[in-house]
């Protein structure tokens, strides 16, 4: 891939990531936060206004302060800028790598820039699931890291599955 297309892909998920997940953390807050749940899809959608200063599922919440500052914002952005080094730097990263992990770059660009505006706290807004069996709450920047893992494991599956019939 050369190496202008590669930058363009790459900045193109970045910035709509980043710019999707803000837009709906703005209109989240705007919209959700003075308001109940609200249920769509006979409950299957609930949209619910809630900042969690913790990680995923609210893991280390109760930590002090400022070693949430160091781990959620400093960290984060240290591996940010490692990731989008790594990308940047290996010339023969295939789609499905360099997708997955922009995706994941994207993602945690939205978190860390609502942490930045959002003195430490993430906007979560939405939850799935039937009956009693529910996802924990999240945001579409969680959507997009998750959506970039599944995308490097499904290239490496399928890597795998060529390397396997190639010998």
């Amino acid at each position: 891939m050369k190496r202008t297309w590669k930058f363009g892909l790459v900045v193109l998920i970045l910035v709509s990531c980043a710019g999707c997940d803000c837009v709906t953390k703005h209109v989240a807050r705007e919209w959700l936060a003075p308001r109940p749940p609200i249920s769509v899809l006979n409950d299957w959608v609930r949209f619910e206004y809630v900042e969690n200063v913790g990680a995923f599922l609210g893991l280390g919440s109760s930590m002090p302060r400022e070693l949430r500052f160091a781990l959620f914002v400093i960290l984060t952005g240290v591996i940010l800028a490692l990731t989008l080094a790594f990308i940047a730097r290996v010339d023969d990263l295939g789609l499905g790598p360099l997708v997955g992990l922009s995706l994941v770059a994207g993602g945690g660009v939205g978190n860390l820039i609502d942490r930045i505006l959002n003195d430490g706290a993430v906007t979560d807004f939405m939850i799935l699931g039937i009956g009693s069996l529910r996802t924990g709450i999240f945001n579409l920047a969680d959507v997009a890291i998750v959506a970039g893992v599944v995308t490097i494991l499904l290239w490496s599956l399928g890597a795998r599955k060529e390397t396997g019939n190639a010998a």
